[in-house]
């Protein structure tokens, strides 16, 4: 059988592929190095969608594609939706502790007023600005998926007070109170840091919006490591200016990358990252470990994990 495979996870994945399946390997930039026209198998990532349409055009016979990202509107185009024959898999909880990691050293920066203390030292003075703790602060994750869990799992390691939100309402480790779809907007006035994690969909497009934002206290922090179109970004940028709360650390927009120009690259309450909370050099290892029980699975006839389409 034959596969394509992105560049990226060529290391990663090729020595441990059986010698009976042949690879097409696929740059960013949509070119093929091989015939990919009978190729079953896409593993692609990072590719923007015009070219990624292109790539599904050249492989009319496909039959699964993977994609390393746990979100899934980036590659759930007009196209793949128009070959229903074609199953699609992700990989939710695979970035869970990079971006867990990153949303407490926002958290951690805000509190300990790091930014402030590094610009001290950079102009040579010697201040000692109000320091707060995490220990008893309320957190509200909008998400409890695999990121949402392990932000909650870490946050309750330090002492924080934890609820969060998820379609299905259940109980979860370090998590005092689980509420369902929306009635997350009730828990705003009473979070010092609120973070979503929600997956980008019709519903959660733009959901955290005016009425959110001004529900929140004026001393809360909010954290995107989402998608930037969660939010009504008219909206939060008038949230940052007036002072309807204290700040934001955003690792998503929903313009990628973000225009020079934008506010938010200069707002001094803003902490604006290039959507690289998921960044760690064991997130390959982990994907290509999935991808690859997942092939097992595909060549045995067996059910795929995380399906997500169709």
């Amino acid at each position: 059988m034959k596969i394509i495979l992105a560049t990226q996870f060529a290391s990663e994945v090729t020595p441990h592929l059986p010698p009976d399946v042949e690879v097409v390997y696929v740059e960013k930039d949509g070119r093929f190095e091989g015939d990919a026209s009978d190729a079953e198998v896409l593993m692609i990532w990072g590719t923007p969608d015009v070219v990624f349409d292109t790539v599904l055009e050249a492989a009319p016979h496909l039959r699964w594609m993977h994609t390393p990202s746990a979100g899934i509107d980036h590659v759930l185009t007009p196209v793949v939706r128009a070959r229903p024959n074609i199953i699609f898999t992700n990989s939710p909880g695979l970035h869970a502790i990079p971006i867990a990691e990153s949303v407490l050293a926002f958290m951690l920066s805000y509190a300990r007023k790091l930014p402030e203390l590094r610009a001290a030292q950079t102009e040579r003075r010697w201040i000692a600005p109000d320091l707060h703790e995490l220990y008893g602060q309320t957190l509200l994750i909008i998400g409890l998926g695999g990121i949402g869990q392990a932000v909650a799992t870490r946050a309750a390691a330090f002492g924080m007070r934890v609820w969060g939100s998820r379609r299905t309402p259940q109980p979860m480790p370090g998590v005092e109170e689980v509420v369902g779809v929306n009635a997350w907007r009730d828990l705003l006035p009473d979070a010092d840091y609120v973070v979503i994690a929600a997956p980008l969909t019709p519903a959660t497009h733009g959901m955290f919006d005016t009425s959110a934002l001004r529900a929140m206290r004026s001393s809360a922090y909010l954290i995107n490591i989402a998608r930037g179109a969660i939010i009504d970004e008219v909206a939060l940028l008038t949230a940052l200016q007036a002072g309807w709360i204290a700040g934001a650390a955003l690792d998503a927009f929903s313009l990628e990358p973000l225009p020079p120009d934008s506010p938010f690259w200069t707002l001094p309450n803003v902490v604006v990252t290039p959507h690289c909370t998921w960044s760690s050099p064991r997130m390959r290892e982990r994907a290509a470990k999935l991808f690859l029980d997942n092939l097992a699975r595909y060549r045995q006839g067996a059910a795929l994990r995380h399906v997500v389409y169709p």
